[in-house]
């Protein structure tokens, strides 16, 4: 079996669901275990990193024996739940794909990147630096990679996200608003003393659905597309016969480059601001919780133009690696905006999120071997 699929088949057989997104969940600790010691095997210098208790990031670096540029290969270690998955955990191959949880998001990318950094370790980097970042909690608030770029740089780097094997510049930002609207509590047969603040909300939902059209019926982003919004929890009331005095609804916004965090909290709060005009006893909030930018590398740059020109020398099958952009977010934006140039390449398959995950094996392998000779022709 092909090293890389032999580590991944062991990364997907660790339970590292995200314990911030599904409480009591193993977090990231196991599996960073298991990548340190595999590092260490293969000579690697290998940093821990703790960044949240139970949560460490893992760096591993290979130095070259002479002065030249540095390439960060970087991927998160963490998944998202395994509800109504048969064996999560079961890195079953079936015909050409590998199935498990984690198995195209990311752990592939992650087996792809520690591979092509153990084979160089093992037969020696002529120049630069390649630093090799398995990191925790990009799946909610991406704690890991805001702490590894506190300690770490490059002059550019490869997130390891699955991308079918193109080369992604950008990438879609999103944030997280809410809204909640007020009510007056009374019995369920007093009408004149109770205000439903969930019939309330009826109206601001109406109106965050004409915002949602409006954003996709614009001009759009020549890679990203539009921006869009949805609804996406919604709770109140206290019992059948009450009125309910509060409702509050979680939304997301996408967005893509140019909308700011200021843009995206103003159209809300605009909605807001017109029903409590229309509506003397109309009450309601809005509040911005979390944000990511929007992310895009300039045309320009030589990275890009450098794995392309890596992907066509070890991948018959996609020999002009087609450039594009992804519509989720991923670390690539906070190690942009920690001033390092980054791109995503990753291997192909389906299922992200879902009750059956699965990677493409042969992207497995020509993802490492892309990454390989990136790392020879970059540093």
């Amino acid at each position: 079996m092909d090293p890389a699929i032999a580590l991944l088949r062991d990364l997907v057989a660790i339970n590292s669901v995200n314990p911030t997104l599904v409480p009591g969940a193993a977090g990231e600790a196991q599996i960073a275990a298991a990548i340190a010691e595999h590092m260490r095997r293969a000579k690697l210098d290998v940093i821990v990193q703790d960044v949240a208790a139970g949560r460490p990031n893992v760096i591993g670096v290979v130095e070259g024996r002479a002065p030249g540029r540095s390439l960060m290969l970087c991927g998160h270690l963490d998944t998202v739940g395994v509800d109504g998955m048969r064996a999560p955990f079961d890195p079953e191959i079936r015909g050409d794909r590998l199935h498990g949880r984690g198995s195209q998001d990311m752990k592939s990318g992650v087996a792809a990147m520690i591979d092509a950094a153990c084979q160089i370790a093992a037969r020696g980097l002529e120049k630069g630096r390649v630093i090799v970042a398995a990191v925790v909690d990009e799946e909610y608030a991406s704690i890991g990679a805001d702490a590894l770029v506190t300690e770490w740089t490059a002059d550019a780097a490869v997130v390891t996200e699955p991308t079918d094997l193109e080369i992604a510049v950008g990438h879609k930002g999103f944030a997280w608003l809410d809204v909640e609207t007020g009510g007056r509590a009374a019995h369920g047969s007093r009408p004149k003393d109770g205000r439903d603040a969930i019939m309330r909300m009826g109206r601001v939902l109406q109106r965050l659905e004409a915002l949602d059209r409006d954003l996709q019926r614009r001009a759009p982003h020549p890679l990203l597309g539009t921006g869009s919004l949805h609804a996406s929890i919604i709770d109140g009331g206290r019992e059948l016969s009450s009125y309910p005095d509060r409702c509050r609804l979680q939304l997301e916004r996408r967005t893509i480059v140019g909308e700011s965090e200021e843009d995206v909290r103003h159209d809300v709060e605009a909605i807001v601001t017109a029903l409590m005009q229309e509506d003397r006893e109309f009450e309601a909030r809005v509040s911005l919780t979390f944000a990511r930018p929007a992310y895009e590398l300039a045309a320009d740059h030589a990275l890009p133009r450098a794995l392309a020109q890596a992907a066509a020398s070890t991948q018959a099958r996609h020999p002009e690696a087609p450039t594009s952009a992804m519509s989720f977010w991923t670390d690539a934006a906070i190690l942009a905006g920690a001033g390092i140039p980054s791109v995503l390449f990753g291997p192909g398959g389906a299922g992200l999120h879902s009750k059956e995950e699965y990677v493409n094996v042969a992207d497995v392998i020509a993802c490492r071997d892309t990454l390989r000779q990136l790392v020879s022709d970059w540093c």
